[in-house]
């Protein structure tokens, strides 16, 4: 028989027990489909988690302060710096040399003075008030102002923020070099009792902002307007403002000129934020910076454990698809069994007319094989689109509680292992069955 016959009478067989057949393609489709939807859920949750951060992103991150390093320090997530030191231009090209570093960040901050409108109204016309009186110990020719806030501003490279922990909650990030445009975090929102699922209604609120300046006896402001363009998480710097680098730096120059009376640091950055290579890389690099004589701070014990408590959930979730992949097949192998029973005339029949063992045994794996293929097919899809459905409410989780949302991974090896996978066991489910069809004697056969 050729291959072309045993296709033929596959199909026909299919064919001619259609309840049966569709019985079994539902088995193996729910099957894949739960296969499917786990490991794309699996998938995603590592990606969002680990992948899409920690391979040369934000997560394999590394906080450099302009202090040196405290020994009694070094080990820890949460470093404690020691004695102050200059961050400047040289020593962050000294960082960016080292071999496992993919990209150094420098920030400024420093703290400014801040009076938001009175009261507020936000994008949806309703008013809010700040909650407190603020602060007005202000002095001199400024004089206090009514609600005012003295917070401090982180200042990056709008254009390098993709490398920074910041997540847009609302609105965008200021442009690159913009002196009017600012981002605030919660922390801001919960001043004028809002929650993170308010972080719309603060966009294009224009708000002053000062650099205070000592005079001998009197402090005197430099202010500018700015708008809030965004609502952010960040963990670049502490800090409730997150602004342009040049906005900060021109705020913080002012302030310097006049640190008789502040006691500012002099290093020319505050702080940077290094990125390294990947997530196994971040140990050797902060020994590195060490080394170089900075204080660093990463979050690797945390996020080493995070990422064994993912592969465990990864482990679980492909067990119970793997357990469900198993009902299938048994599903299979039952079924092709009883086609074996009902067949065995057929199958006298094409030994009678010199089908070969080995000829009856091919036309029953092909047609496993299709059903299975069938429902591998028809199950991968609806796992993909049942992983959709579960990234939508996730994400609408995320978002009524003002997060980030996150967008399912859907990996061409899955989809395909779904589709080969489960004609493969298809295959090997319908081996049993398959054997016994063809060592089925003819005599025997026909006389059934």
């Amino acid at each position: 028989m050729s291959w072309r016959d045993v296709v033929g009478l596959a199909g026909r067989g299919v064919r001619r027990r259609p309840g049966r057949a569709v019985l079994t393609v539902l088995a193996v489709a729910l099957a894949s489909a739960l296969f499917s939807a786990l490991l794309t859920v699996s998938r995603t949750a590592e990606v969002r988690v680990l992948d899409e951060l920690a391979d040369g992103g934000p997560l394999a991150g590394i906080e450099v302060a302009a202090a040196e390093p405290d020994p009694t320090q070094v080990d820890e997530d949460d470093a404690d710096g020691g004695e102050p030191r200059d961050l400047d231009d040289a020593a962050l090209a000294e960082i960016a040399g080292l071999p496992d570093v993919e990209t150094v960040v420098p920030l400024v901050s420093t703290g400014v003075a801040v009076v938001p409108p009175d009261p507020v109204t936000l994008a949806d016309g309703t008013e809010v008030t700040l909650q407190g009186d603020g602060d007005s110990d202000a002095d001199g020719d400024e004089g206090g102002r009514r609600g005012m806030l003295f917070e401090t501003v982180v200042g990056a490279d709008m254009a390098r923020a993709g490398d920074l922990p910041i997540s847009v909650l609302a609105g965008r990030l200021p442009q690159p070099g913009s002196l009017q445009e600012v981002a605030v975090t919660p922390g801001w929102l919960a001043r004028f009792g809002l929650e993170r699922t308010d972080a719309e209604r603060m966009l294009a609120v224009e708000i002053e902002i000062g650099a205070p300046r000592s005079f001998g006896d009197t402090i005197r402001g430099r202010w500018t307007r700015a708008e809030i363009v965004g609502v952010v998480a960040q963990e670049a710097a502490s800090g409730v403002l997150l602004a342009p680098i040049e906005l900060v730096t021109t705020a913080r120059g002012w302030t310097l000129a006049g640190d008789d009376r502040f006691d500012l640091p002099s290093s020319p950055y505050s702080g940077a934020f290094v990125v390294a290579r990947g997530l196994d890389q971040v140990a050797s690099v902060r020994n590195d910076i060490h080394d170089i004589g900075y204080s660093t701070s990463a979050p690797e014990n945390l996020i080493a454990s995070v990422q064994r408590y993912l592969r465990v959930v990864e482990i679980v979730l492909s067990g119970i698809g793997l357990i469900a992949l198993a009902i299938a097949t048994l599903g299979i192998a039952n079924a092709l069994l009883a086609a074996v029973r009902e067949r065995r005339r057929e199958i006298g029949v094409l030994k009678a007319i010199g089908a070969r063992d080995r000829d009856v045994l091919r036309l029953f794996l092909v047609e496993a094989g299709v059903l299975g293929v069938i429902g591998g097919l028809a199950g991968t899809l609806l796992g993909l689109g049942l992983a959709a459905v579960v990234g939508m409410v996730v994400n609408g989780y995320l978002h009524s509680e003002g997060l980030a949302g996150v967008q399912p991974q859907i990996p061409l090896e899955i989809a395909a292992a779904g589709v080969i996978g489960a004609g493969l066991l298809a295959v090997v489910a319908g081996g049993i069955p398959a054997r016994r069809a063809a060592r089925l004697p003819a005599r025997e056969a026909v006389d059934a």
